[in-house]
Protein backbone atom coordinates (compact mmCIF):
# COMPACT_ATOMS: atom_id res chain seq x y z
CA UNK A 1 0.00 0.00 0.00
CA UNK A 2 1.01 3.60 -0.54
CA UNK A 3 2.09 5.59 2.46
CA UNK A 4 0.46 8.73 1.08
CA UNK A 5 -2.48 9.90 3.17
CA UNK A 6 -5.38 11.56 1.42
CA UNK A 7 -6.84 14.76 2.90
CA UNK A 8 -10.43 13.38 2.81
CA UNK A 9 -12.16 10.24 4.07
CA UNK A 10 -15.48 8.61 3.22
CA UNK A 11 -18.20 10.27 5.30
CA UNK A 12 -16.41 13.63 5.67
CA UNK A 13 -18.52 16.72 4.89
CA UNK A 14 -17.06 19.88 3.35
CA UNK A 15 -18.34 23.18 2.04
CA UNK A 16 -16.69 23.59 -1.35
CA UNK A 17 -16.81 25.89 -4.36
CA UNK A 18 -17.13 24.20 -7.73
CA UNK A 19 -14.13 25.50 -9.68
CA UNK A 20 -14.63 23.68 -12.98
CA UNK A 21 -16.60 20.98 -14.80
CA UNK A 22 -15.03 17.63 -15.67
CA UNK A 23 -15.26 15.74 -18.97
CA UNK A 24 -18.31 13.80 -17.77
CA UNK A 25 -20.13 16.94 -16.61
CA UNK A 26 -19.43 16.56 -12.88
CA UNK A 27 -18.49 19.63 -10.89
CA UNK A 28 -14.85 19.78 -9.79
CA UNK A 29 -13.83 21.12 -6.37
CA UNK A 30 -10.65 20.76 -4.32
CA UNK A 31 -9.96 20.12 -0.64
CA UNK A 32 -6.33 20.83 0.26
CA UNK A 33 -5.48 20.46 -3.44
CA UNK A 34 -7.19 17.04 -3.69
CA UNK A 35 -9.77 16.81 -6.49
CA UNK A 36 -13.39 16.10 -5.55
CA UNK A 37 -15.88 15.31 -8.33
CA UNK A 38 -19.44 16.38 -7.48
CA UNK A 39 -22.25 15.11 -9.74
CA UNK A 40 -25.08 17.60 -10.47
CA UNK A 41 -22.98 20.62 -9.46
CA UNK A 42 -22.19 23.52 -11.77
CA UNK A 43 -19.20 25.82 -11.97
CA UNK A 44 -19.51 28.61 -9.41
CA UNK A 45 -21.82 26.68 -7.06
CA UNK A 46 -21.02 26.66 -3.34
CA UNK A 47 -22.24 23.34 -1.99
CA UNK A 48 -22.02 21.11 1.06
CA UNK A 49 -20.75 17.68 0.01
CA UNK A 50 -20.32 14.34 1.76
CA UNK A 51 -17.44 12.19 0.49
CA UNK A 52 -18.81 8.85 -0.75
CA UNK A 53 -15.72 7.37 -2.42
CA UNK A 54 -11.96 8.00 -2.21
CA UNK A 55 -9.57 6.85 -4.94
CA UNK A 56 -5.81 7.32 -5.33
CA UNK A 57 -6.00 10.69 -7.08
CA UNK A 58 -9.55 11.93 -6.52
CA UNK A 59 -12.73 11.53 -4.51
CA UNK A 60 -16.45 11.57 -5.26
CA UNK A 61 -18.76 13.77 -3.21
CA UNK A 62 -22.55 14.01 -3.16
CA UNK A 63 -24.39 17.22 -2.42
CA UNK A 64 -25.87 17.22 1.09
CA UNK A 65 -29.35 18.70 1.42
CA UNK A 66 -29.58 21.10 4.34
Amino acid sequence: MEGKDKPVDVGDVYEVKIEDVGKRGDGVAKVNGFVIFVPEAEKGDKVLVRIVSVRDTYAIGRIVEI
